[in-house]
């Protein structure tokens, strides 16, 4: 399965709860936090509900 790295690049303050708690979900906590997961529908789903507030990049 492919993997793929998140970095939160904008903050989640004054988003709206859901996005938050999505931010959460991946593993965001702070600005600049990175995280590696697997690329499942699931968090493909999530990824792009905060599109705008997260990058994404494809892992070796």
């Amino acid at each position: 399965m492919k993997k793929i790295k998140i970095t939160q690049i904008k903050s989640g303050i004054d988003r709206p709860e859901r996005q938050k708690k999505t931010l959460a979900a991946l593993g965001l906590r702070k600005l600049n936090a990175s995280k590696e997961v697997d690329a499942t529908p699931q968090i493909l789903g999530m990824i792009q509900k905060v599109t705008h507030l997260v990058k994404v990049e494809e892992v070796q």
